[in-house]
């Protein structure tokens, strides 16, 4: 058991220096709409208290600050709150932002009315740490919600691209079983009231699957990292690779790319 607490802490560790890399924000900012639509799910209601957790560059922050929550924004880096932080100044949005770790809020139990996460938490190393977290800081009535990439959607199978140059730990579970409701139930177990999954899809448009690669491999962490790390005749191959699952998803046409993202959207209700 120790060894393997000190192997999470030590992936824990990598990925804060692969979501510190790049420049998330180039490409979080494009999903902005996942945050709105999570936030009307979860109906949130006008002086709501409401926490964002591994919030990234902030589009659930926003999305819940627009109607009128009292929210609190926060991530293991950093760096991608101080972009979650310019841009709720731009808006002239007051939001508190916080560096915390997912798998240990530094939160009161039942401190908030809603708990929200859009592709964050799902990348924690300890899954059912994390999804006890969640729980116990939302209070009782409260609602989870958050998007999860599915495993068979394009981002599952990206990651599974990444996986077959540079394999993950042995023994850890994959992020995108958060995407899988069956996984819910067993995450949030007795903590749960209700578990409402829907299916949803964000398009990913850009000019070309060349085009896809290079703002990903210059920005998006666990993309720039991989590639960083690999030898070149691996680094060509993992590009060969991506194109090719890029072009086989594709529904824009010969002259650009739009590919379909399937992700859950999950609203926990808390019991």
């Amino acid at each position: 058991m120790n060894a393997m607490i000190l192997d999470l802490n030590a992936l824990k560790n990598r990925q804060q220096t692969a979501w510190g890399s790049g420049d998330y924000s180039v490409v979080g900012t494009t999903l902005q709409i996942v945050g709105e639509s999570l936030a009307e799910a979860c109906d949130l209601r006008w002086d709501e208290r409401v926490l964002d957790v591994a919030a990234g560059n902030g589009n659930a922050t926003l999305a819940a600050a627009r109607r009128g929550c009292h929210v609190t924004s926060t991530d293991y880096v950093p760096t991608l709150l101080d972009v979650g932080a310019e841009r709720a100044k731009a808006e002239r949005l007051d939001v508190n932002f916080q560096v915390a770790d997912a798998e240990n809020l530094p939160f009161q139990d039942a401190s908030f009315d809603a708990v929200l996460s859009t592709f964050g938490v799902m990348f924690t190393p300890d899954q059912a740490k994390a999804a006890t977290e969640l729980a116990r800081v939302c209070r009782p009535g409260g609602r989870i919600g958050l998007a999860n990439w599915t495993p068979g959607g394009f981002i599952g199978q990206l990651f599974k691209t990444l996986g077959r140059q540079l394999p993950p730990p042995a023994g850890v579970q994959p992020p995108s079983l958060w995407g899988v409701e069956a996984h819910l139930h067993s995450l949030f177990g007795a903590d749960a009231a209700a578990i409402s999954a829907t299916a949803r899809f964000f398009n990913f448009r850009y000019r070309s699957a060349a085009h896809f690669v290079d703002v990903f491999r210059t920005w998006y962490g666990p993309v720039h990292k991989a590639f960083a790390v690999l030898p070149s005749d691996k680094a060509s191959a993992l590009e060969k690779d991506i194109i090719d699952l890029l072009n086989r998803l594709n529904r824009g046409g010969p002259d650009s790319l739009v590919v379909p993202g399937e992700y859950l959207e999950v609203v926990v209700t808390r019991r």
